[in-house]
């Protein structure tokens, strides 16, 4: 399987201490991981730099075998000491989750041998994506099921993304735009907020709305995918089943970069704040992440 350094220095790849915490020996290019037998070949290229979980597939799905997972040496492991990402290849392609460092051998021989899928471990995953932490369990834990279906890209923004995955209720969509603030003539929500009557505890979301049913029971866990490279798309927001049918309107908002395709629920009033703070480095993905038997932040 590959190991791709996706965070760059002066054009040299930084692995940070993940090499070491691994446990692995080399053979050749290859580093195998203690007895668990996991074969791991590193690899670099500059052009790689912040490639983010959700584009792996399309870089590795031309032409013969493809691994059933990469695994990513990112900006979390360099700078943040965190575990790499692995990426499913198989059954949802472009989401993700993080292995603790010491248990990569392990979890990547069970992967192989059949003894866990990749839904399993998106199933026991903690707040912080980690499979198996130790930080708490997600409230709403994300979709493990495929649909078996295929989606076109999402559109190419730098901003948010509010796509509509559920068509059995119009008058509670157009009350959800409503509530946002209207959606305008190019179709953006919240992109024109009167500073002396916002709220800064529930800032406005700015957002692209997509209104396609080519996007009909879109999982979280196949957002990422559809994500173009290039522009560095802060977060996309699901308005699903669960939005028509709860107070607050909750949104089933996906993580795009640290766990692809790990959701956060929140009121909608709650998701402008949260795009705001994800794009000023303010707040990290995790901290929106409702966990079990705890109540939120946001509604204390």
């Amino acid at each position: 399987m590959l190991l791709i350094s996706t965070c760059y220095e002066d054009g040299k790849a930084l692995w940070g201490g993940l090499l070491n915490e691994i446990g692995g020996h080399r053979e050749g290019d290859v580093l195998v991981l203690g007895g668990s037998g996991a074969r791991l070949r590193p690899v670099e290229d500059r052009g790689w730099d912040d490639l983010h979980g959700g584009n792996v597939p399309a870089l590795v799905s031309g032409g013969g075998l493809v691994p059933p997972v990469v695994v990513l040496a990112d900006i979390p492991v360099v700078y943040g000491g965190g575990g790499p990402l692995l990426v499913d290849l198989a059954a949802i392609p472009g989401r993700g989750v993080r292995a603790p460092s010491a248990r990569l051998g392990e979890i990547l021989a069970a992967l192989l041998g059949g003894v866990l899928a990749f839904d399993d471990l998106v199933r026991d995953m903690d707040k912080y994506g980690v499979y198996q932490g130790d930080g708490g369990r997600p409230a709403f834990p994300a979709p493990t099921l495929p649909t078996g279906r295929s989606f076109p890209a999402l559109p190419s923004t730098a901003a948010a993304l509010l796509v509509r995955t559920s068509f059995d209720d119009e008058h509670g969509w157009r009350s959800l735009l409503d509530e946002l603030g209207g959606a305008d003539e190019d179709g953006w929500v919240g992109t024109d907020p009167d500073p002396d009557a916002t709220d800064v505890e529930h800032y406005p979301l700015g957002a692209l709305v997509v209104d396609d049913r080519a996007f009909a029971d879109l999982l979280p866990g196949q957002v990422p995918a559809l994500i173009p490279p290039g522009e560095h798309t802060t977060l996309v927001a699901l308005a699903d089943a669960r939005t028509f049918a709860e107070p607050g309107r909750p949104l089933t908002v996906v993580d795009l970069y640290d766990t692809p395709g790990q959701t956060a629920v929140l009121p909608c009033s709650i998701v402008g704040s949260m795009a705001c703070n994800l794009e000023i480095g303010n707040m990290d993905f995790h901290e929106f992440v409702a966990e079990e038997r705890m109540e939120p932040w946001w509604e204390g």
